[in-house]
């Protein structure tokens, strides 16, 4: 799943927990950004599968994973899309992060091919990564059950957002968002947030 499908996501089921207390996203969305992504990949099949969007791209893909090398014990890392931040993944383990690194940079790789005929390129500022960092740190954050072992954490802030697992007080998984993915877009909607706009509005 590329970076942007998996930002539409956590975007959504932050909404759902909101509104219904559930782990929902709208799949009806999600489908429909992976079919205009196909289209525009020129990977269109029956199935609309992903794996035929990255089948279609592998080449392109491996160069961009070809340049990217894990460091002794990290964890996690932040990406840049045409010298924008886009999102951050970050485990507990570095052999956990080690065993996700490839399918990462194909996730965000794939979003850099698709804006790659839209967007110029950009430079690539430390003082970009440390405000997106300084952000997610002072971003709201809502804890709730996970879905299975430990706690879900909700994080949002006004442009970005994003999701963390933990259990027995060890981070297992955290990953934030720029909205938009950095490229000056409305948030992500969906009928999960529309409801819960009707709803505000009514009262």
């Amino acid at each position: 799943m590329s970076s942007k499908l998996r930002a539409m996501k956590a975007e959504q089921v932050h909404q759902s927990i909101r509104t219904s207390d559930s782990y929902r996203s709208d799949q009806s969305a999600i489908w429909d950004e992976v079919s205009g992504l196909a289209a525009r990949m020129e990977a269109a099949s029956p199935t609309m599968a992903m794996s035929e969007i990255y089948e279609k791209k592998r080449s392109s893909l491996a160069d961009y994973v070809d340049h990217f090398r894990l460091v002794e014990m990290q964890v996690g890392a932040v990406f840049l899309i045409n010298g924008k931040v886009v999102g951050l993944d970050s485990f507990g383990k570095p052999e956990t992060f080690a065993r996700v690194f490839k399918k990462l940079v194909e996730s965000y790789a794939l979003d850099a091919i698709d804006w790659a005929e839209t967007e110029g390129g950009g430079k690539v500022l430390r003082s970009k990564v440390t405000r997106f960092l300084k952000t997610t740190s002072e971003a709201t954050v809502e804890s709730h059950p996970s879905a299975g072992l430990g706690r879900d954490f909700r994080i949002d802030a006004r442009n970005l957002n994003g999701f963390a697992l933990a259990h027995e007080d060890q981070l297992l998984h955290l990953s934030v968002f720029a909205r938009g993915n950095g490229k000056g877009e409305e948030p992500y909607r969906s009928r999960i947030q529309r409801f819960s706009n009707r709803r505000r509005y009514r009262r």
